[in-house]
């Protein structure tokens, strides 16, 4: 582990966080050791994460992960919102200046395969099945206890621990890091939906349905996402062409929470063992692999005690609009759902308003990589 300056690096965590961070300290000559208690990568059939947006692909561009992305995803060209299926506002990402569309849809169970073969050309895989058990010791020389996947335990002394371990992180919570925040009361319900023929999957649609939400999101060429607020939301559905099947039903609650610190003496914590926020905006995974990113180039510059005091006003900035997003997708009361009707076709009057968006919806509201060159 950590073969370019002899220093040991365990990643807890192989979701697209921990694959992008030992992605970018492998091609920076380190050798992380990943171990991962999920048995293998996000099943493609049941990926929350569909969203791939400019400032990830920036980042992942040297790796030569984009590329590969740019071949699977399909490119988002327009976002529409709509009431009771009458056009209000379109948002047309042709407009977005850059090398790349602001957003691209691709399961997250894809996007992880792909960082999974550029991380194989480095001879780094996963070890699936192990879990963090235990951290003792202080966090500036951690002892980790690991258990792997035949029972037997392996106790490891890293010289820097990175919990990517996910909302419910080992890491955090053995290492004594507080997560506050709270839960929202609204309930949210997906669906898929495969399709005997190719759908439009140029566009993400949300129907204000006054009370509650329709969102349709692409998948695949033959595929959708439904999103609502309503549970039985499905006979609600216009469908594009004749359904095969259902191929996968979720539903799932939306909290905001983030630690006070990103860091304690040599442990890190990046992704959503850092912070958990509503899916809207599609900024959950690019966050995440945004925090790799920064992580693996202060770890090759000697800078890692600067981690924190980096990411977590960017964090604290993107949980702030995320809530704002959720809290005018689930509008109930009827003056402020009817008000929100007449208020979006106005939206693209003002000028900027479109620039704004697609600023934020890109991921380019962030601070940019300053190891990369001319980065929006």
């Amino acid at each position: 582990m950590g073969e370019r300056t002899g220093r040991s690096i365990l990643i807890a965590g192989a979701g697209p966080t921990g694959l992008a961070l030992a992605l970018e300290l492998a091609r920076r000559g380190f050798r992380p050791r990943l171990v991962s208690r999920a048995a293998g990568p996000a099943p493609i059939n049941e990926s929350r994460a569909l969203g791939v947006n400019a400032r990830t692909m920036t980042l992942l561009e040297a790796s030569g992960a984009s590329a590969r992305i740019l071949a699977d995803a399909r490119r988002l060209t327009k976002f529409k919102i709509c009431s009771a299926s009458k056009l209000l506002l379109t948002i047309d990402t042709e407009t977005f200046r850059g090398p790349y569309c602001p957003i691209y849809a691709l399961p997250q169970g894809e996007t992880e395969r792909l960082l999974l073969q550029r991380l194989s050309a480095f001879g780094i895989r996963p070890e699936w099945s192990t879990q963090v058990q235990a951290v003792s010791g202080d966090v500036r020389s951690p002892i980790v206890m690991l258990r792997h996947a035949d029972g037997q335990t392996e106790t490891v002394l890293p010289d820097m621990l990175i919990g990517a371990d996910g909302a419910h992180s080992d890491v955090r919570k053995a290492c004594g890091f507080a997560f506050p925040g709270d839960a929202i009361e609204s309930r949210f319900f997906l669906a898929d939906y495969r399709y005997a023929q190719p759908v439009d999957t140029s566009f993400a649609e949300m129907n204000l349905l006054n009370p509650g939400v329709l969102g349709r999101l692409p998948v695949r060429e033959d595929r959708l996402r439904y999103v609502s607020t309503i549970e039985d939301f499905e006979p609600r559905i216009e469908h594009p062409a004749t359904v095969l099947e259902r191929t996968w039903k979720s539903d799932f609650t939306v909290s905001f929470r983030h630690v006070e610190t990103m860091s304690r003496g040599n442990v890190f914590l990046a992704g959503d063992a850092a912070h958990v926020h509503s899916p809207a905006g599609a900024r959950g995974m690019n966050l995440g692999i945004e925090d790799a990113c920064w992580l693996a180039w202060l770890i090759s510059e000697g800078r890692e005690r600067d981690y924190s005091k980096l990411r977590m006003p960017v964090v604290k900035t993107v949980l702030k609009d995320t809530r704002r997003y959720t809290a005018f997708i689930t509008l109930k009361n009827p003056l402020l759902t009817g008000g929100r009707t007449l208020l979006m076709p106005l939206l693209n009057q003002i000028p900027g308003f479109t620039a704004a968006a697609l600023r934020k919806v890109s991921g380019q509201d962030t601070p940019p990589p300053p190891w990369i060159p001319d980065a929006r």
